[in-house]
């Protein structure tokens, strides 16, 4: 019992982690479009909130999810509601967007040092 309850302290201090990781700004550009992006991120536990900055808009981001390295949040526009999901490597999150409609693509960001 002892060492069940030391995995499960390692793995809640592992998500914590994680946490501290994301928080901040990052910043990079849509694939294929060359057209600047931001993001700032903040975890709370597995919850994922901020805002996504393109085109000199600053939008909230909704429905932000964390688990382990992957994230997933929403977007809505004018042009419609954008659906996020990535994967955080280092100081480098990869994300693809769906915009419901079949249109999507790649994102590549980087934290801010």
């Amino acid at each position: 019992m002892k060492y069940f309850s030391l995995v499960i302290g390692v793995l809640l201090l592992t998500g914590f982690a994680f946490a501290a990781d994301i928080d901040g700004k990052w910043s990079g550009t849509i694939t294929g479009m060359d057209m600047p992006i931001e993001f700032t991120f903040k975890a709370e536990g597995q919850t994922l909130t901020g805002s996504h900055i393109v085109g000199g808009t600053e939008t909230a981001i909704k429905d932000g999810k964390i688990d382990g390295n992957n994230i997933s949040f929403s977007v809505t526009l004018d042009m419609g509601k954008f659906e996020h999901k990535g994967v955080l490597s280092g100081d480098q999150i990869k994300m693809t967007y769906d915009d419901g409609s079949g249109q999507t693509g790649e994102i590549i960001v980087k934290k801010a040092k």
